[in-house]
């Protein structure tokens, strides 16, 4: 499940040739799970009539596939907008950097395996008061990402990751930004299902049956909303 896209970070590398790498050829069985996730989990916490940003959307698994009024995806890979379908609206900005958003606009910001792609801590922290500001009030930040805690080593096996996060200090840091947790996972999906690919099926019956994220589960999912101005 790992991988969407980096913002500007310290290397030269560009995006469009490590996630091509990376993803390109799993793009379509990528494309198939987050349609079940999207289905089977996160349309509870996605109302149709919600605005939702998708921060840092790699190829826009997750917008793409979620039922959504409005729809925003941000990020700075130049193939990203041909990923992306009509209805979705794409922002090629650093996230760190004012979004070209209206204060209180989005119901929802979704961020999947982004975070620690940031270059600093500084940056997440500017990333979060961006996403305050753009949410209404009571709206809500929904955080998935590899958890530092489960996976010591393997969490370095990408060129591209610098922030080392956990589920504890992925709360900490949305609180010390103005948003309230509602609800911390520490062990949610696996790290990655691209290298075997299982059958869906199987997807669907991990999220069915949470005593089963415990033992595979090296994901965190963290929620939480922005707190009244």
């Amino acid at each position: 499940m790992e991988g969407a896209t980096a913002q500007e970070l310290n290397v030269q590398d560009p995006l469009d040739s490590i996630y091509g790498r990376r993803f390109d050829a799993i793009a379509d069985y990528r494309n198939s799970v987050w349609q079940r996730l999207c289905k089977e989990f996160f349309s509870r916490y996605v109302k149709p009539n919600d605005v939702v940003l998708d921060l840092g959307c790699g190829y826009g698994e997750f917008i793409n596939n979620i039922p959504a009024r409005k729809k925003f995806a941000m990020d700075l890979n130049p193939n990203v907008p041909g990923r992306l379908v009509s209805n979705v609206e794409c922002l090629m900005q650093d996230c760190s950097d004012t979004w070209s958003i209206p204060d209180q606009t989005l119901d929802v910001v979704f961020t999947s395996n982004f975070f620690e792609h940031l270059p600093t801590k500084q940056a997440l922290s500017a990333t979060l008061k961006e996403a305050r500001r753009a949410l209404k009030p009571g709206g809500l930040l929904i955080a998935l990402g590899p958890n530092i805690r489960y996976l010591n080593g393997q969490y370095w096996d990408f060129y591209d990751h610098y922030l080392a996060l956990s589920d504890l200090s992925m709360a900490e840091a949305l609180e010390i930004n103005g948003f309230r947790v509602k609800e911390r996972i520490a062990r949610f999906l696996p790290f990655t299902m691209a290298d075997r690919q299982p059958p869906l099926v199987f997807l669907s019956i991990y999220l069915r049956f949470s005593m089963l994220w415990r033992f595979f589960g090296k994901q965190f999912l963290v929620i939480a909303e922005a707190t009244d101005r």
